[in-house]
């Protein structure tokens, strides 16, 4: 058994049978084109491909570094041989080596992009330092929360350049410190470095594991100092800024701080909708518009988990047979959406419509019946019941109602409204996505 086929048999101790069977059990390793640092499985269709990356890509790379002591990059492609998906065209040859050789994802370019107001500048940045590297921003600081697309940016200031013919090297911060370690033990470091300074643009994703990490700090000073004094263009990613990443060395923090920090924050409503959209269109899935903002409205705000519910969604559907109503939306993903319901309150709901609204807490909580306590009282029901694990009775204790009967009745009468009113069915899915935002921020 090669060792691709190991780590599926590990990952099959640790997940659902049902999942191991419908997904994981029909990939194969690529033992040819496999190495030590990029592990490439096929899988019978796009659907299948996509959904195993986002959900699982992790994990199994995790298990890879179990057996031999090396994380891999891990890619799941479309066997050869079989039939590609509509709406899913085959890379350029060219195209595909050039991603082979640097680890990029080719979809990640600026076209792909979905530019809001939470990551405009961000955007503007990397795409300048793409068009002139080594010119202003250098380093290039992009930093901010996981699956904001900060990942994206990187690979797309990369692709970019490797469209021009530059020479780019994308690494995680793990994979370059693991090849280090691996070439001091080998001695081997003349290639290692040969590699890493000899090249026109350097990306460094998830930067902030260089905390604490004092052999890989200096190696990677001189690194930097040396490209730096080249005028080759530097770009990194991390969670956090640079001040804030811990066991840095002041040297290295510094210069991190030499160029550019752009930050990304979590998408506002209408972005995450148009990147909703936007994967729609590139994958050939069609979801209505109510579906796109119920995903919209209760998944969060990260793109990538976003992206893995469209999949799943998709998936879902060819192998059911099913078209993608919002009911069978609801119920494919209603566990994710119990997870991220169960640390929102009702408590946290009306504070933030009283807030929004401009009505009082205690009003709202009130037998008051002015037309405006009664539309944010209607609003505090209406998302307690759908973005929180309680049931009507329960609500119905909180308002020290006399029984569920005036929660339905306010159900109802939102229902109703949300029907003819566009401008409210829009307040409610922007009331929605900040409840949901402030209380993960709150966590």
């Amino acid at each position: 058994m090669d060792i691709g086929q190991k780590v599926l048999s590990e990952l099959k101790k640790e997940i659902s049978l049902n999942e191991y069977e419908r997904y994981i059990s029909k990939l194969r390793y690529d033992l040819d084109r496999s190495r030590n640092d990029i592990a490439i499985f096929r899988a019978p269709n796009i659907f299948s491909a996509k959904w195993i990356q986002t959900r699982y890509a992790d994990k199994i790379a995790h298990l890879f570094e179990l057996e031999n002591g090396i994380k891999p990059i891990v890619e799941i492609e479309v066997g050869e041989g079989m039939k590609r998906e509509k709406g899913i065209s085959a890379q350029p040859e060219k195209e595909k080596k050039s991603s082979k050789s640097t680890h990029l994802n080719p979809s990640f370019t600026f076209e792909s992009f979905i530019v809001g107001s939470s990551n405009q500048f961000a955007y503007t940045t990397a795409k300048s330092v793409a068009q002139m590297p080594g010119k202003q921003y250098n380093p290039l600081f992009i930093y901010g929360g996981v699956g904001l697309g900060k990942t994206h940016l990187l690979q797309a200031v990369g692709n970019y350049r490797l469209a021009h013919g530059d020479r780019v090297i994308y690494t995680t911060l793990e994979q370059f410190m693991n090849k280090f370690i691996s070439s001091v033990q080998s001695r081997t470091m003349d290639r290692f470095r040969e590699t890493f300074r000899h090249c026109d643009l350097l990306l460094i994703d998830d930067i902030q594991f260089l905390s604490r990490k004092e052999q890989t700090q200096e190696e990677f000073f001189h690194t930097f100092n040396e490209l730096h004094g080249a005028g080759k263009q530097i770009v990194m990613t991390s969670d956090r800024q640079p001040k804030k990443i811990a066991g840095l060395v002041d040297r290295l923090r510094s210069r991190f701080e030499w160029g550019l920090l752009a930050d990304i924050q979590p998408p506002e409503l209408e972005t995450k909708i148009a990147i909703i959209r936007k994967k729609c269109e590139i994958d050939g899935i069609r979801l209505d518009n109510d579906i796109i903002n119920f995903i919209a409205t209760n998944m969060g705000d990260n793109i990538r988990e976003i992206e893995g519910t469209i999949i799943k969604l998709n998936a879902m559907s060819a192998m059911l047979n099913q078209d993608i109503t919002l009911e069978f939306a609801k119920n494919a993903i209603k566990d994710q959406i119990r997870e991220k319901q169960e640390n929102i309150t009702i408590d946290d709901i009306v504070k933030i419509v009283s807030r929004e609204m401009n009505v009082k807490p205690s009003d709202i909580r009130s037998k008051k019946r002015t037309k405006n306590v009664v539309s944010a009282r209607r609003i505090v029901i209406y998302l307690a019941r759908n973005l929180t694990p309680n049931s009507m009775p329960q609500i119905a204790v909180y308002f020290g109602m006399k029984d569920h009967t005036a929660v339905s009745h306010a159900m109802k009468k939102i229902n109703e409204i949300i029907e003819s009113d566009e401008n409210f069915k829009v307040l409610l899915e922007e009331l929605s996505n900040k409840v949901g935002k402030e209380t993960t921020e709150i966590e």
